[in-house]
């Protein structure tokens, strides 16, 4: 009994990391930018320890390249989270439908679609809209009641007695 419970909880963990991996494989995160060299360095000599027009013209365009790539990551968490939550929406019904009578690899599948939908819903936390920080908890929450009933609540179908 422990064994198929060790097992399906690894067989969840294995489809979530398949979702976000793959989505990391086939969409890849914005490129973080690096700090420039020029001003990595300490200054030794301090005798005037001011700002060179060099490096402040480096740390203004560090500025900027680095307010696009935190533009870049909104909109990329974003997209990553509908991706997974679709990715939920496909392995939740794979799970209640195909697998329906394999009740382990089901169970696993299905718990699998769980942190999956955790998944999505934090990167979708790092968006920067609220609108769609709601909407993503909104359809975290219509998952997990829909789940629910399917897999807690709805009667069961008995073979019909002739």
């Amino acid at each position: 009994m422990v064994i198929k419970l060790i097992y399906t909880i690894f067989l969840a963990l294995l489809v979530a990391l398949f979702v976000g991996f793959g989505i990391d494989t086939f969409y890849p995160s914005p490129e973080s930018p690096r700090y420039p060299d020029e001003l990595n360095s300490p200054k030794i000599d301090c005798s005037s320890c001011a700002e060179t027009a060099d490096e402040k013209t480096a740390r203004e365009n560090f500025n900027q390249v680095q307010e696009k790539y935190q533009e870049d990551s909104k909109v990329y968490n974003r997209n990553v989270s509908i991706i997974a939550l679709a990715a939920t929406i496909i392995i939740l019904i794979f799970s209640l439908t195909l697998l329906s009578k394999i009740k382990m690899i089901a169970d696993g599948i299905l718990l699998g679609g769980v942190f999956t939908t955790a998944y999505g819903i934090i990167r979708g936390l790092m968006s920067d809209s609220s609108r769609f920080r709601f909407f993503i908890i909104a359809v975290g929450l219509l998952i997990a009641f829909v789940l629910g009933y399917l897999k807690f609540i709805r009667p069961k179908k008995t073979p019909r007695k002739n």
